[in-house]
C-alpha cells in the first residue's frame, strides 16, 4: 500500500547554488548531500515535513542526452515546472521573498481556491505559492 510521496525531483543548473536558494531565500532544511562517482545525490525539505524531501538534479544520466538537452532548454526560457508550496499568508510570504531576491512571475492574485503568486526558483523552476481557502466546483463556474 502507497502511503505517501517522499521525493520529488527539480532540475537545477548548480546544485550548490540551488542548494543555497532553498535553504537561504525559502528556509528549507538541508537533507542528504551525498556524491557516489560523479553522480551527486542532493535533498532540501521543509523541517516540518522530513517525510518530503526534494531531490536537487542535474539534468543528465541515467536521462539520455537528447532529453537531458531538452530539460536544459526549458530550464533556460525559465519555464520548467516546479511544484506548490502552501503558505498561511500569500501576499505577506511573496514580499518577505521578493524581498529576499527571489524572482516572481504573477503578483498574489484571488482565486477560487485562495491567493495565488508563483515565483521562479534560480534554475528557472516555476513555485506556485498557495494560501488556499474552502472551495467547491461551484466557486469555478462563470458568473451570469
Amino acid at each position: 500500500m502507497i502511503t505517501n510521496v517522499s521525493l520529488i525531483t527539480v532540475y537545477v543548473h548548480d546544485i550548490d547554488e540551488a542548494k543555497a536558494f532553498y535553504t537561504e531565500k525559502l528556509g528549507f532544511a538541508q537533507g542528504e548531500d551525498i556524491t557516489v562517482g560523479e553522480f551527486r545525490w542532493c535533498t532540501v525539505y521543509q523541517a516540518d515535513h522530513p517525510e518530503l524531501h526534494v531531490v536537487l538534479m542535474l539534468p543528465g544520466p541515467p536521462m539520455d542526452p537528447e532529453s537531458a538537452e531538452s530539460i536544459r532548454r526549458i530550464m533556460a526560457k525559465g519555464s520548467m515546472h516546479g511544484f506548490g508550496i502552501n503558505t498561511d499568508d500569500c501576499r505577506k510570504t511573496f514580499a518577505e521573498l521578493v524581498a529576499k531576491g527571489v524572482e516572481y512571475i504573477q503578483e498574489p492574485s484571488d482565486r477560487p481556491y485562495g491567493v495565488e503568486a508563483v515565483l521562479r526558483d534560480n534554475s528557472g523552476n516555476w513555485l506556485v505559492l498557495v494560501e488556499q481557502k474552502l472551495y467547491s466546483a461551484a466557486d469555478f463556474q462563470p458568473a451570469d
